[in-house]
């Protein structure tokens, strides 16, 4: 049983809004595994109907890898009237993109990019290392993968802060209606997104590059290639995915670094612990902590029925921490064989840029541990987590 004391640390829909949940969602999880693994609650896309959060690992898993019984189609298309792509698409339409994108963020494709992501982290310490200071999420856990994804794209470098500027106002809107579809600032910023997402697809058609926008306008699967709504559905998924969920990683392992110095001296001391550390870290911070699906038949999950229609929202943070799938999942432990957990997904949705997001936060940590193996909170700072998707706002650093 939970050895959260009575009372204390009961999630509810709106924990996900709660300061206190966001910094240490774990206790949190870990009564709603005991207590209530299957919750019902207010709708958090609509007015009417409810939620179904759902807490234990293996039901999480069930619905991750059961498509034909949990759909994607869980979020109304874009205000231009098509999804996101391949995220919001069932099978079997979902494979032909999958098979026309999977390669394009494959391993062999992704690894070549090795000494450019280095490069770009040197350059961004070289900015601030004699400083003794930086503020980490400013300073490098935005700048490198929004750097890195511009730059695969062939978009505009000199554009990076408006392509930022979207990508927050799209996943986190006025703050007030955070999953409102109605949020006007979200859509302003769909808008103005999905303008300059045009304006580069009729570029690229008359001026082809080396980048992946191109590639994509050109491949093919059975005879066809993207229509123009789809190459939009995508690069809008692409702004979203690519520019944040590193972001939230980094910015949530270097707190945890941070706090932990034995944790941060192993990663100097033995470089070579960095993939097992990450995916460690993936597991227990769970950046992305929850997502959603739709319930397109009836079914059981721990004991509950589930009827078609249902909103689903997986708790991948608790299904992550599960000690029913994981031995001593509340400690984080660097030398854990075989780590297994949904960060990325599971099943056929598993995150098309998994292989991009590893890479980036294998560099990051190799080269900034290289270059700065000493570095702790500055005194007095208290962290606040951003809710629903975990980032640290402000991080502040100090070297030495």
């Amino acid at each position: 049983m939970s050895d959260v004391a009575e009372g204390e640390a009961v999630f509810r829909f709106d924990s996900l809004f709660d300061p206190a949940f966001a910094r240490a969602p774990q206790p949190y999880f870990q009564r709603m595994r005991d207590t209530n693994p299957v919750m019902r609650t207010p709708s958090i896309f609509s007015d009417a109907g409810s939620a179904v959060f759902v807490a234990r690992h293996d039901d999480v898993e069930q619905v991750l890898r059961d498509p034909e019984r949990f759909s994607s189609k869980w979020a109304p298309d874009l205000p231009f009237g098509f999804p996101m792509i391949p995220l919001n698409i069932d099978p079997p339409d979902h494979l032909r993109y999958r098979r026309l994108l999977d390669p394009m963020f494959g391993p062999r494709r992704i690894n070549a990019m090795e000494d450019d992501i280095a490069q770009r982290a040197n350059a961004l310490i070289d900015a601030f290392i004699e400083r003794g200071e930086c503020e980490f999420s400013r300073d490098f856990a935005i700048p490198l993968p929004c750097g890195v994804f511009v730059d695969l794209m062939g978009m505009p470098p000199d554009e990076i802060d408006d392509f930022i500027r979207w990508k927050e106002q799209i996943l986190r809107g006025s703050g007030a209606a955070m999953m409102s579809t109605e949020d006007e600032v979200r859509l302003g910023a769909q808008r103005e997104a999905n303008d300059r997402f045009i304006r580069l697809i009729e570029e690229r058609r008359r001026e082809p590059r080396g980048d992946l926008l191109t590639e994509m306008l050109h491949a093919e699967f059975a005879g066809t290639r993207f229509s123009q709504e789809e190459l939009l559905g995508i690069l809008h998924l692409l702004l979203v995915a690519g520019l944040d969920t590193v972001t939230d990683s980094l910015s949530c392992f270097y707190a945890f670094l941070a706090q932990h110095s034995d944790h941060r001296r192993r990663i100097v001391d033995d470089p070579d612990i960095i993939p097992n550390a990450v995916e460690e870290m993936l597991r227990y911070e769970s950046p992305v902590p929850f997502v959603p699906r739709i319930a397109a038949a009836a079914s059981r999950l721990s004991g509950t029925n589930i009827e078609p229609g249902d909103q689903l929202v997986l708790l991948i943070g608790s299904a992550n921490t599960d000690e029913r799938a994981h031995d001593d999942a509340d400690r984080v432990d660097f030398d854990r064989e075989a780590i297994r957990h949904f960060a990325f997904g599971a099943g056929i949705h598993r995150c098309l840029g998994s292989h991009l997001a590893r890479l980036e936060l294998r560099v990051s940590l190799r080269e900034w541990h290289r270059r700065i193996p000493e570095y702790r909170l500055r005194d007095g700072v208290e962290l606040e987590f951003s809710p629903v998707l975990r980032q640290v706002e402000h991080l502040p650093l100090v070297f030495g």
